[in-house]
């Protein structure tokens, strides 16, 4: 038997299962939904939090980790200079890094990429702020193929630069590009050839989701202004849903449940929950109950557990009410694992909380990194944290004894 101390530090003896260790290949997890499946890892810690393992500087920006057959990747910028790094897993140390010249500009202060890198088997896809699309050689980094987005398809780079993470559907490469009659694009995973492009839609900062099965199996894309969903063969437009924002800042991940989709913005918008059919997709709810301004939430059962603006929400996916709030994390991110969140606020607080609709029930909480604007989420890969600031990167221990 357990007991949490509600985040108190204290530890009590416990019955602890073994770890079922899972990689974290891409953003938002092998299901794009923001949940680990990964079990026996300790969710409580003392007052001084879990052991680091490692740190490293990785470049100033907001990309997101990926890890997978011990190696983590992630992307930084320094000097007009982006880096894609990989790093040891375990030991934090340099495995590979390859650079190439890119303006980090952003007209707010937050230069540098965003894009989190994909991994498929012995390659890795990366995308900078500017629409430098890279396949490289997981193991050694050697580029295999590459492309500039904006010079093949004419795209402007939106904004705060292309934020989009690249899926992988099939042999298929999914990229949001935003040029007329390329605003989402589909190329040969292997050689990096064109296989289909379609819409005009402005690039937003959302990256696509992929659902349903053979003949039916779609791809969800929340652009500029739109929720698009195309059919994956051929990139044929099925339906859409109009969602226009302040700043056109749709950021967070459509969530898809059966034959519902989720979408939300922040800057006061709010979220709403979508049913899908024939023709366009029906409105059950809408409201300003959850506003994702960055990151997207995690649906559990039925409820969605997220950041609206800065207020740690849980709302009920069918009807949009909400459960509870609270707001200890400020504007901050999160996953889930084994039934509980994950939870990173935006001064580098890590804690991690059961995900029940009953109320807010913290389980451990820590200091883990400094600074301001911690806006990268947290991943849980092999019995490890990673926590991310604008330009430092640590791993933590959690793995369970």
């Amino acid at each position: 038997m357990s007991m949490s101390g509600r985040g108190s530090g204290l530890v009590f003896l416990a019955l602890a299962s073994p770890l079922l260790a899972l990689d974290w290949p891409q953003w938002r997890g092998p299901a794009r939904d923001g949940i680990s499946r990964e079990t026996g890892w300790t969710a409580q810690w003392p007052a001084a939090g879990p052991k680091q393992l490692w740190k490293a500087s990785v470049g100033t920006g907001l990309s997101g980790v990926s890890v997978a057959q011990g190696r983590l990747y992630t992307m930084g910028n320094d000097a007009e200079i982006d880096t894609v790094v990989c790093l040891d897993a375990v030991t934090g140390k340099v495995v590979w890094k390859h650079s190439y010249p890119c303006d980090p500009f952003d007209p707010n202060g937050y230069p540098g990429p965003r894009c989190t890198p994909t991994v498929d088997g012995d390659r890795v896809y990366t995308v900078s702020r500017l629409g430098h699309l890279f396949c490289f050689d997981a193991a050694t980094g050697k580029v295999i193929w590459a492309k500039e987005l904006p010079k093949v398809y004419r795209a402007k780079p939106p904004k705060w630069g292309f934020a989009g993470s690249p899926l992988i559907e099939g042999n298929l490469l999914l990229v949001e590009v935003g040029a007329k009659g390329a605003a989402l694009v589909a190329l040969d995973k292997t050689t990096g050839n064109e296989v289909w492009k379609a819409g005009d839609d402005a690039a937003g900062y959302s990256s696509p989701v992929t659902f349903g099965t053979g003949e039916k199996r779609v791809v969800a894309m929340l652009h500029a202004k739109a929720l698009v969903g195309r059919r994956v063969a051929d990139g044929v437009e099925l339906w859409r849903h109009p969602w226009k924002t302040d700043y056109d800042v749709n950021a967070a991940t459509p969530i898809v449940a059966g034959d519902r989709v989720f979408i939300s913005s922040g800057y006061g918008h709010g979220g709403a929950t979508l049913q899908l059919g024939e023709g366009a997709p029906k409105v059950l709810w809408q409201n300003k109950a959850m506003r994702n301004q960055m990151n997207a939430c995690v649906l559990i059962d039925g409820h969605l557990y997220g950041f609206d603006e800065k207020v740690l929400t849980c709302l009920d996916f069918n009807t949009g009410s909400v459960k509870w709030t609270d707001s200890k994390y400020g504007k901050g991110s999160l996953m889930a694992a084994d039934g509980k969140l994950i939870l990173l606020g935006e001064r580098g607080l890590l804690g991690t909380a059961e995900a029940t609709p009953a109320g807010y029930r913290e389980i451990a909480s820590a200091q883990v990194i400094g600074g301001k604007d911690v806006w990268t989420v947290p991943v849980l890969a092999n019995g490890r944290i990673y926590v991310r600031s604008k330009a430092d990167l640590v791993g933590v221990d959690v793995g369970g004894k």
